[in-house]
């Protein structure tokens, strides 16, 4: 065998990572996953959201035009063939977006899961701290209950969003003040629940697992 000259470069190796520092590391990119694809479905739901109010419109202003016209019976026949027509979409679309909140309902399921496990992580963590009386970073500088209380702030941010979007969805096809409808939809498209603080926040979740270069 050829022994090694002591000027011989030995690759480094990367340290091994512990138990509860993979499964929070693990813990951090399942955040991300989740917020991208609430993030697209968001996107999904506003489109459909403005496909109903501009069908709510449209079928406000035919009904004002009845009102003020009295045509014959052939404009009155092919104007509530129209109206049955809307009505038909309206129903698809509000049907759609109910589908879009029962697929945000079940990510925040998954989120409550996600927070559970990242809890159950952090107090193993800080008992087996307490015992051995070793305190240091599981990454870069964060104490081990930072994860939890980001974790926990993540998952109410995301419970009270959905909390307003349940509201939308049953409110949305039903008011008939076009200023009301537009409040709904700037609601669901900006998201009031879902503040800069909830992005910094998982940014720096993934910064400190090491998802993100520092």
């Amino acid at each position: 065998m050829e022994a090694k000259s002591p000027g011989a470069s030995t690759p480094c190796r990367k340290p091994v990572m512990s138990g509860s520092a993979r499964k929070l590391k693990d813990n951090a990119a399942d955040w991300h996953n989740f917020v991208m694809k609430w993030d697209r479905l968001n996107d999904e739901g506003s489109t459909i959201a403005n496909q109903i109010v501009n069908l709510k419109l449209s079928k406000e202003a035919v009904k004002e035009a009845d009102i003020a016209e009295d045509g014959g019976q052939t404009a009155i026949t092919q104007r509530t063939g129209s109206a049955s027509a809307a009505a038909a979409e309206l129903e698809d679309r509000c049907s759609a977006l109910v589908v879009i909140l029962e697929k945000m309902a079940h990510l925040v399921s998954k989120m409550e899961k996600l927070a559970s496990s990242t809890k159950g992580v952090c107090e193993l963590q800080e008992f087996q701290q307490e015992r051995t009386g070793v305190c240091a970073p599981l990454f870069h500088t964060w104490p081990v209950t930072h994860f939890d209380e980001v974790s926990s702030r993540l998952l109410r941010s995301y419970r009270e969003e959905l909390a307003l979007k349940e509201v939308i969805v049953g409110e949305i096809a039903h008011t008939c003040r076009s200023d009301l409808a537009l409040v709904y939809l700037s609601c669901w498209l900006y998201q009031p629940y879902l503040e800069q603080s909830s992005t910094v926040q998982l940014e720096s979740l993934l910064l400190e697992t090491g998802h993100r270069p520092l």
